[in-house]
């Protein structure tokens, strides 16, 4: 069994919205989420979506989902204090229905609405084979060094360093030991799950992910991605006007 669990438990304070969480902002005639959430339901290895949402925003997830027919969809749980108490809590209730250890769940962002289905199906794949698999882009930009953002005494040498994205997928197996590991030793606040397994002295699988995978935090973020869904829409437009020869 493959499940998809979406994280959306914050308020997107980098946005700059105060009225509405950015999961919720539409983009293309739908809100954000709900496009993440399609790209899943859409994919034919995908068997159920979790999603642990901000509590007092689920009565208009709910509402989302209905209104925008959205398959697949096992349950919306109260989101945590923090990104990893949203994702905990996301686990816990995958794990009342996947109980198979060999099981995967592919844990992502709520806001990652440019999703292929190509970067979901190799996600599984590599989780099948490798028990876990995180998608990352080689980094393009140098990178430096720095505790005050001041002033900087050291880089690092950019061949070496990856940026992470999600899906990022675990059998149930070592992703509900993670957990359990994690509140044994104090770890309450890791940025992401593979970091998570980084902390505890595990080792995770890379592959290859792609760039136009983008996790909208910021307003500039909220501008590529429209700019994006402009230009899809734009194509389309073009090869219908080829079509009826317009």
């Amino acid at each position: 069994m493959v499940t998809a669990m979406l994280f959306a438990g914050g308020i997107g304070a980098r946005m700059k919205y105060s009225d509405m969480p950015k999961q919720f902002l539409e983009v293309g005639g739908k809100p954000i989420i709900i496009h993440t959430m399609e790209h899943f339901a859409r994919h034919p290895k995908v068997d159920a979506i979790v999603v642990a949402c901000k509590a007092d925003w689920i009565g208009y997830l709910n509402e989302l989902i209905a209104a925008f027919n959205v398959p697949k969809v096992k349950t919306v749980v109260p989101g945590g204090a923090s990104g990893f108490d949203s994702i905990h809590n996301g686990v816990m209730a995958t794990a009342e229905f996947s109980k198979d250890p060999e099981d995967i769940i592919l844990i992502c962002d709520g806001v990652r609405p440019m999703l292929s289905e190509e970067l979901i199906t190799n996600c599984i794949k590599d989780t099948k084979k490798y028990k876990t698999a995180v998608p990352v882009t080689p980094s393009i930009d140098s990178l430096l060094y720095s505790e005050d953002g001041e002033t900087c005494g050291k880089s690092y040498q950019r061949s070496t360093m990856y940026i992470t994205q999600a899906p990022q997928g675990y059998t149930m197996e070592k992703i509900l030991w993670a957990h359990e590991e994690a509140y044994k030793r104090g770890i309450t606040n890791p940025v992401s799950s593979s970091e998570l397994f980084i902390e505890l002295g595990e080792k995770v699988h890379l592959f290859l992910g792609e760039r136009f995978n983008i996790k909208v935090t910021t307003p500039e973020d909220l501008t590529t991605l429209r700019s994006q869904f402009y230009y899809e829409n734009y194509k389309q437009f073009a090869k219908e006007e080829l079509k009826y020869g317009l």
